[in-house]
C-alpha cells in the first residue's frame, strides 16, 4: 500500500475558495459533509490560518494533526476505494483519450475523463456522505471544525494534484503508469508515457515562472 505524506503548508492565499471545477467539487462535498455552518467556518479558518499539519494519504484513508490554540487534535477519515473492475475501468479511461495522462501529471483533471468514468459506472468525485471522519477532540458535532480543516486542506491538495484523488479512490501514481505502460506495446506504451511525462515537466516550469515578470519562457515551448 502505498503512503504519501504531503507536508504542512501556509494556508491558502486566495481565501481558501477552490478555482478549479474539481476542486468546487470536492468542496461542495466537504459543504454537505458539515454539520452546520459556524463548524464549516470555524474549520475552513483553521486550515487558512495554517493549523493542519502533514497530510497523510493512502488508498480509502487520510489522516493530520489540526492545531487549535493549545490543543492539538488527530484526525483520521476514509473514502471509500473503487473496486479492482472500477480502477481497471478508471485506467482505460484515461488510456482511451489523447492527453489525458500528461493533463493529469501536469495537474489538471479533464472533465471528459470523469464523464468517461461516470459512463463506466466509476463515480471519481465524492459526495458529503462518503467523507467519514473521526478526531480526538471532545467536541459533539461530527464532523468537527478540526476534521472540516483537515477535509479543506485535502480541497487545496486535490485541487493542486488530481493524481491525490485518484490515489485516495484506490489508484496511486506509480499503479496508474505501471498499468498504463503494460496496457499495451512496450514501444508504444514507452513513446506515450515519454510524452506525457515531457508535456507535464514543461507545463509544471511554464507554471513557476509565471509570477515572474522578467522571466523568459521561450525555451519551454
Amino acid at each position: 500500500m502505498t503512503t504519501v505524506v504531503h507536508p504542512a503548508g501556509p494556508g491558502w492565499r486566495r481565501g481558501g475558495r477552490p478555482a478549479t471545477w474539481w476542486g468546487r467539487a470536492w468542496g461542495r462535498a466537504v459543504e454537505e459533509a458539515a454539520y452546520d455552518e459556524q463548524a464549516l467556518a470555524a474549520g475552513r479558518s483553521l486550515a487558512r490560518a495554517g493549523a493542519v499539519g502533514a497530510v497523510t494519504t493512502e488508498a480509502g484513508r487520510f489522516a493530520a494533526d489540526v492545531a487549535d490554540g493549545s490543543e492539538t487534535c488527530r484526525v483520521t477519515g476514509t473514502l471509500p476505494v473503487l473496486d479492482p473492475t472500477g480502477r481497471e475501468s478508471l485506467v482505460e479511461a484515461v488510456a482511451a483519450g489523447g492527453g489525458r495522462l500528461a493533463a493529469l501529471l501536469a495537474g489538471d483533471l479533464p472533465h471528459d475523463l470523469v464523464e468517461h468514468a461516470e459512463e463506466a459506472g466509476v463515480e471519481l468525485l465524492p459526495y458529503g456522505g462518503e467523507l467519514v471522519t473521526g478526531c480526538t477532540c471532545r467536541g459533539w458535532t461530527d464532523p468537527c471544525r478540526h476534521a472540516l480543516a483537515l477535509l479543506t486542506r485535502l480541497t487545496w491538495l486535490v485541487e493542486a494534484d488530481p493524481l491525490v484523488l485518484l490515489h485516495l479512490r484506490g489508484l496511486s501514481r506509480e499503479e496508474l503508469l505501471s498499468r498504463l505502460h503494460a496496457g499495451g506495446p512496450a514501444g508504444d506504451a514507452d513513446e506515450d508515457l515519454d510524452v506525457a511525462l515531457d508535456a507535464a515537466l514543461r507545463a509544471a516550469a511554464v507554471l513557476r515562472v509565471l509570477d515572474d515578470d522578467h522571466a523568459r519562457i521561450e525555451h519551454l515551448l
